[in-house]
């Protein structure tokens, strides 16, 4: 480990909040179909969308196709029978993205932990899970875009997290070594193994923790922590 020079963030539930924002999309998008967006009914929705994304991941589904066997998995059970072709799948999906789309939001400390890392000489990165052009636009329609001096997305790097190859590229991008690399993130094995397998020092964050420390706070900490005070 050495001296920080970079700060590495993950963008689905540490920067941007994706789990306020599908919720709320979800909720537009059932009302939408004539269902009840129960508790239930929103649990099966986001159970399905976590085995389905991580089968994308894996590379056992296209992209399109996971969205597509989300519907094909959780509407049926509700009462409401999604198309059997993929266009009309498609259509319907796309139906969803405009709702969540439209709920967009990043968490609110976000940006100004952004600004002032950078006005204390921090090089920053952002490394994602997704596809190239859903991501950028989350950045773009939350005021995130233009903070980063690099972004990866794992569908233009060509390696998904926690794949040790995801983390060395953003710290190529961002022209540090990977020990000189602070990486924050949500998820444990995706985030913060992977980035320590290369070196960086690793920080889980939790904002839906029922005492959650703010992103700034923990992020300023382990800062701190590392010796580096500047």
């Amino acid at each position: 480990m050495g001296a920080l020079r970079a700060v590495c963030f993950d963008l689905d539930g540490t920067l941007f909040d994706h789990a306020g924002s599908a919720r709320a999309g979800a909720t537009r998008f059932f009302e939408s179909l004539g269902l009840t967006a129960s508790g239930p009914a929103l649990n099966a929705w986001f159970a399905a969308e976590e085995e389905q994304f991580e089968r994308w991941r894996s590379g056992h589904l296209s992209f399109k196709e996971q969205r597509r066997e989300r519907l094909r998995t959780v509407l049926p059970p509700l009462g409401y029978h999604p198309p059997a072709d993929e266009v009309g799948l498609d259509s319907l999906f796309d139906s969803y993205l405009s709702s969540y789309r439209a709920s967009w939001r990043a968490f609110p400390e976000g940006l100004s932990l952004l600004r002032e890392l950078r006005g204390r000489g921090y090089r920053l990165g952002l490394l994602t899970n997704g596809t190239e052009e859903q991501q950028l636009d989350k950045l773009a329609r939350t005021g995130l875009d233009g903070a980063f001096d690099a972004v990866c997305t794992s569908e233009r790097i060509g390696f998904q997290k926690p794949d040790s190859r995801a983390f060395l590229t953003v710290a190529r991008e961002l022209e540090v070594d990977a020990a000189h690399c602070l990486f924050v993130g949500d998820n444990p094995a995706h985030d913060i193994v992977g980035a320590r397998s290369v070196g960086m020092y690793g920080l889980l964050v939790n904002h839906y923790a029922e005492q959650a420390v703010d992103i700034r706070t923990a992020v300023l900490a382990c800062i701190m922590a590392s010796g580096d005070a500047r």
